[in-house]
Order: C-alpha cells, then structure tokens, then sequence
C-alpha cells in the first residue's frame, strides 16, 4: 500500500485516509488566521497528514489516545520507538512553549530518539536545532522543546512544569531514576508514557503493568500480531535463542531472569506480609 502524506499539499477541510483496511475520516476546524500550528489536530492525524507516517490500527489507538498514563508492552521491531516520536513532535509542534523529555537507560538510547525526532521535524519544514542548554535537543520556532535525558539518576534533576514525559526501553531504566522523573510532571499536570519490551519480573515498568491500576491505558502487542514481521523470521529466532528470551523479546512475557537462583513467582509465594520484623 502506498504511503499517504500532504505534506507541503493544500487539502481541503475534510479529506480521507486508507490505513490498514481501516478507513479514516477527519475533519479538520482550521482557524481563521490559517495558521496550521493553531489548528484542532489529533497526534494520528498529525501523523499521518504532516510526519508521513501510516501506523497500522494498534499504533493508531496509541497516537490518539489522550491518556494521561500510558505503557506499551510491546515486541521488538513494533515501532515503539517511532510512535512514541511522533506523539512527542506533535505535543512540541501544537503547544507552543510545551517541554517533553524523554529518558533511557542511557545517553545513546536518548540521542537515537531525539534523532528519530529530528528526521520528523525536518518533514514539517523546520531546521532542528539544539536548545543551546542541552546536548541532546531540539528546539522548536514556537518555543517547545523535545529534551533527550541521559541515563543517571544524578543527571536528570532541574526540570520542572514538562508537557510529556516518556521513558523508552523503560524496563532497562533504574527505580531510582524514574523516582526522580515522576516529580517533574507536578505543576505542569503532564502525561507519562511507558515504553518497552519486557526485561524480568522486577522494577516499576513490571509493577505497573501488572498493578491493574485503571488509571494506565495498557497496549500489549506480541510480534505474532505485527504484520510487519514474518513468521518465517520469528520461527527462526525462535530456533536461535532460548525459549525465555523469545518469550521476553518478541511474545512480551515478564519471565524469570537467568541467573536467578530461585524463580521469582517462587519468591513471591514464599513472603509472608504477617511476620514482624525480628529485633536483634
């Protein structure tokens, strides 16, 4: 299917998109001064009219939603990553003077999302540029902007009042550092978005999906529900790994890790909540 984009092309108020053998129909109330940044536009249209991007149904659901809360429990090679820009471009673009930070495991993890950022920038006619603060960033003409966080609890204090905050490869990102995040959402009332595949059954990316807490929208994709990826391709790491990696990277199982020397649900089934602590 040929990928549908305007950008740079004058349409009319109403126009129709084939995404999937879904068909999309928006409509868009532009303002009077004609100015696109000011229009009513949802992050999937965005997407799809102004990033040239055509995400298949569950990517769809995900850019649209105005969840607060949001985590993906996702396979590999889904396109977390990529979603997850384009909600953050779009936050940046439309609300002027907004700041979105995206944290990572690491500085690489952070650059290579910010580049992600960059490429789409670049198709809205913008030249990115840093922020003149930040090594990682990009700032946008109305003000906004993405800011990449590098790994380290230590490092990442002194934002306050952020847009969006996402985390990528969230389950590869330490307790105490997403303690330290959580703070910056305070004043400025921001969403927080999860994104990851599964790294054992630890850590705050396991708990809250596992918490049942109704004020987080959960999206679990398996590869097995991507079209994208073959079976082929999946039957062949199947072959090549060991069954619980498979299940960890590709079918989005919070399994044991390794080199654990007791299986956790082992563990957990063995604590006893009504035992006091022993005083020595």
């Amino acid at each position: 299917m040929a990928v549908f984009s305007t950008c740079g092309i004058e349409r009319p108020s109403w126009y129709s998109v084939a995404v999937k053998g879904t068909f999309y129909i928006e409509s868009i109330r532009r303002p009077k001064d004609g100015s696109e940044a000011a229009a009513e536009i949802d992050a999937g249209t965005f997407a799809l009219t102004r990033l040239g991007i055509v995400p298949d149904e569950r990517q769809m659901e995900v850019l649209r939603s105005t969840a607060k809360r949001g985590i993906l429990n996702c396979s590999r090679q889904w396109g977390k990553s990529t979603v997850a820009a384009a909600k953050a471009v779009h936050r940046a673009y439309m609300r002027p003077g907004c700041l979105v930070l995206v944290a990572s495991p690491g500085e690489r993890q952070s650059a290579e999302f910010v580049r992600k950022a960059s490429g789409m920038v670049r198709r809205l006619g913008i030249r990115p540029r840093g922020d003149g603060d930040n090594a990682i960033s990009i700032l946008f003409p109305n003000g906004s902007r993405i800011v990449g966080l590098p790994g380290t609890e230590a490092t990442v204090r002194g934002f306050s009042a952020v847009s969006l905050l996402l985390i990528d490869e969230a389950s590869r990102v330490g307790d105490e550092m997403y303690q330290s995040l959580r703070p910056m959402l305070a004043v400025g009332g921001g969403d927080l978005w999860l994104m990851s595949t599964p790294c054992g059954q630890q850590g705050f990316f396991y708990e809250t999906w596992r918490s049942g807490d109704e004020a987080w929208m959960r999206v679990g994709v398996k590869a097995t529900e991507c079209s994208r990826i073959s079976a082929e391709f999946l039957e062949e790491e199947r072959r090549e790994h060991t069954a619980d990696w498979f299940a960890q990277e590709y079918m989005c199982c919070f399994t044991s890790r390794d080199d654990a020397a007791f299986d956790s649900a082992l563990i957990e089934a063995a604590m006893d909540d009504s035992v006091t602590e022993l005083e020595i």
